[in-house]
Order: C-alpha cells, then sequence, then structure tokens
C-alpha cells in the first residue's frame, strides 16, 4: 500500500470491490446431505442439454479476500445506519430501495453514505473523528484534507 491518504472515493471504491468478492464466493451448502435419485427434467429441451448456459465468474483471489474483510471490518466504526447505507450502496442497490429500507430521504440517506465513507477515511489516515462535530463539518474536514 502507497503512503497515499485515503479518500472518500477510495474507501468507495474498496467497498464495492468487497460486496463484489461477496457475491463471487462459493455458496455454503451442509455437509454430509445428498440425493441420489437424478434431477427432475420438466421438458424435452432440458433433457438434451439445450438450455442457456449457466456462466459463473471466478472465485476471488485470496488477496481481494483478505481485503474485504478488512473493508468489512471498518463498518464496524460507523453508526448502524450509516454503516447498512454504506454497503447497501456499496451492492449495488438503488438509492431509492435504500431510503425505503432505512426510512429516511435520499439527501439524509446521501448525506450519511458520504459521512460514512469520511468517517472511514479520517480514521485510515491516523485522525480521529471528533465527538461534538455534525456530519456536514466532517465531510468538509475529510474533503479540505485531500485537497
Amino acid at each position: 500500500m502507497s503512503n497515499d491518504p485515503w479518500t472518500a472515493s477510495l474507501v468507495e471504491e474498496r467497498l464495492a470491490e468487497a460486496a463484489g468478492v461477496l457475491k463471487r464466493l462459493p455458496e455454503e451448502k451442509v455437509q454430509g446431505y445428498f440425493s441420489a435419485w437424478p434431477d427432475v427434467v420438466h421438458n424435452i429441451h432440458e433433457s438434451f442439454g439445450w438450455h442457456d448456459p449457466v456462466l459463473r465468474r471466478p472465485w476471488p483471489s485470496p488477496g481481494s479476500i483478505d481485503r474485504m474483510d478488512e473493508a468489512m471490518q471498518w463498518l464496524q466504526w460507523l453508526e448502524r445506519d450509516v454503516a447498512k447505507i454504506c454497503w447497501f450502496r456499496a451492492a449495488g442497490e438503488r438509492w431509492k430501495k435504500i431510503c425505503g429500507r432505512v426510512g429516511l430521504q435520499r439527501t439524509a440517506v446521501h448525506q450519511r453514505y458520504l459521512f460514512g465513507h469520511c468517517v472511514i477515511a479520517w480514521k485510515l489516515n491516523g485522525h480521529r473523528v471528533p465527538r461534538n462535530c455534525s456530519r456536514r463539518k466532517v465531510i468538509e474536514m475529510v474533503q479540505s484534507a485531500k485537497g
């Protein structure tokens, strides 16, 4: 890792990468249970293999899994609703759906989203987030520090 300071956009990219890695991990299966019966064929096209192939992305590398674990630990630094908003957006959710899930308007959700990334960037750069600062002030501090 270089000595460049963390920014909110770098944090956003890392969280998006973590969500992508989590989607590509193999699904967890219960060990020891299986069926000896053949799969049910619902129509004639399935019996001859005339169906669209299922393409899957390759499994993530060990390095990307380590970065995912690190990025997911960053979410513990945030308030619960802010962490949810940051994770939902990193996973590719639309703003309207996020607003419905957390019960806030779009501007409030977007401000919490920026605040979450700024808090993570601020802490990764070795600073303490002041307790008695507004969200807007923290966002301004982080954005002014990078420039």
